[in-house]
């Protein structure tokens, strides 16, 4: 843990030339602006420096536009990409009338979350483990406007590439849903995925593994070791930044979006959560697959809430394109050992207390980090403290069962439409601990009906003139 001395120390010890302050805006975007160092002192830490809050996403009116921003020096790292040497610090908003925290701020809500969890008796610390995957594609071009809406994706690695003039092509083009996981030559971004791990861990990010994964053309994944909800957060944001550069440096681009390609599988984000007090794992036990009986309260409130968590797991129009049959994509909501056609699943490789945890499968990379795991804890909390029966374990294939015994099991929304409407109905559990507030629930599910549900419900979509243009 750093203090403001030891970052002003690191800055003349590694003899940094300019700061950049880092903040998350409402819908998931990481926003920057840089000072010089003789900007930063002590007093920065303690006092904020000043923005436009009225110009960030889902914030401010014009009228009360001024905002702080207070630099967290735990969080000062080393940027390994800018040219200039540069001292990164991830930063909370305050507001500068009131001094408070900013209920709008993302980073906030996260840090209320964790305080909630240790004020509850129940844990001292919540584990996150994310499996973030993307597409590295070479090239994207995409409009829409009043004549015309298109998107064109390529990648050298795509199927329907395999019959293109490359003088050569060489071929080695990983088939749909075959990409998990050939070796090089098929596999062509080894080398590119292990700069990025290599380039995360310089930053202090534990790497686990990293492999191309399902679809074709590109999709990969790499994941970090589990660490505590905010840390975890932070290192998202890090994980996308270095991820995004990296690939730029060598002129290729990346995507979190969860459905870029059709009739391949899209991009998930596996959520692993345990809960620990003492030392100890309290999800381990004698239950069902090595759970005890609070991990088994924590899934039901997963799956109680589930249709509301996802308008913040699971938070764009082109989410629910991911989350459909046949495509790996968890759509039905139970929870199984080793399944992963369950909505939650309990991985079996180690039955060690340590490893013991369970996967929330329906979130996605396009996901604010800090609301969605804090959304995750408040529901596990209010399965724990309602004692929420999760139900009998699904463990046959959801996707082969007969249809009498499928429309028993309850699904996922089918559009962030139904999920926004779901939250509206059910965000009592987010309220708690004022760990949420009625205002960020009701920015959130306003924002994304005006900007997103509601702008493409209005455009007309390429697949209708294919349909309807004769008529």
């Amino acid at each position: 843990m750093k203090t403001p001395k030891e970052v002003l120390d690191l800055i003349k010890k590694e003899s940094v030339e300019i700061v950049d302050l880092r903040f998350m805006d409402f819908p998931g975007i990481w926003q920057h602006f840089t000072v010089p160092i003789a900007e930063i002192d002590e007093g920065a830490f303690e006092n904020g420096l000043g923005f436009d809050g009225s110009s960030i996403r889902g914030w401010q009116a014009i009228n009360e536009s001024d905002m702080l921003v207070k630099p967290d020096p735990a969080t000062a790292f080393i940027d390994p990409l800018l040219e200039h040497k540069t001292l990164a610090m991830i930063c909370n908003i305050c507001d500068p009338v009131t001094g408070e925290d900013y209920t709008r701020d993302p980073r906030n809500i996260a840090r209320k979350a964790e305080r909630y969890l240790k004020s509850s008796g129940i844990a001292d610390v919540a584990y996150f483990g994310p499996e973030a995957e993307f597409f590295i594609f070479d090239d994207i071009r995409f409009d829409q406007n009043e004549h015309e809406g298109y998107y064109f994706i390529d990648s050298v690695e795509g199927r329907w590439n395999s019959g293109r003039v490359e003088n050569p092509n060489l071929g080695y083009k990983p088939r749909y849903k075959e990409g998990y996981f050939p070796v090089p030559p098929t596999d062509s971004q080894q080398d590119l995925r292990s700069e990025m791990v290599l380039t995360l861990i310089k930053l202090g990010i534990p790497i686990e593994a990293q492999h191309h994964e399902v679809a074709t053309a590109g999709q990969a994944e790499i994941d970090m070791r589990f660490a505590p909800l905010v840390e975890m957060a932070d290192n998202l944001l890090k994980y996308k930044y270095i991820i995004k550069n990296v690939a730029k440096k060598h002129n290729k681009t990346v995507t979190f979006m969860p459905k870029p390609l059709f009739n391949d599988n899209g991009s998930g984000m596996h959520v692993h959560i345990s809960l620990w007090k003492g030392g100890k794992n309290l999800f381990f036990g004698n239950g069902y697959a090595g759970f005890s009986e609070m991990g088994l309260f924590a899934i039901g409130g997963i799956l109680k809430h589930a249709p509301a968590l996802l308008a913040l797991t699971s938070p764009t129009t082109n989410s629910y394109k991911r989350l459909v049959p046949g495509f790996e994509a968890p759509v039905n909501l139970a929870y199984s050992r080793r399944n992963r056609s369950a909505a939650v699943r309990i991985p079996m490789y180690s039955k060690s207390e340590k490893a013991k945890r369970f996967e929330f499968r329906c979130p996605d990379p396009a996901c604010n980090p800090y609301l969605a795991f804090s959304a995750m804890l408040m529901a596990v909390i209010d399965g724990i403290q309602n004692k929420i029966d999760p139900g009998q374990p699904l463990d046959k294939d959801i996707y082969d069962l007969p249809p009498e015994e499928l429309a028993k099991v309850p699904h996922t929304p089918g559009s962030l439409r139904e999920a926004l409407n779901a939250l509206e109905k059910d965000n009592d559990f987010l309220l708690k601990g004022d760990v949420f507030t009625s205002d960020v629930i009701e920015t959130w599910i306003n924002y994304k009906m005006d900007n997103e549900v509601k702008a493409l419900e209005l455009r007309p979509h390429p697949w209708e003139f294919a349909l309807y243009y004769d008529i």
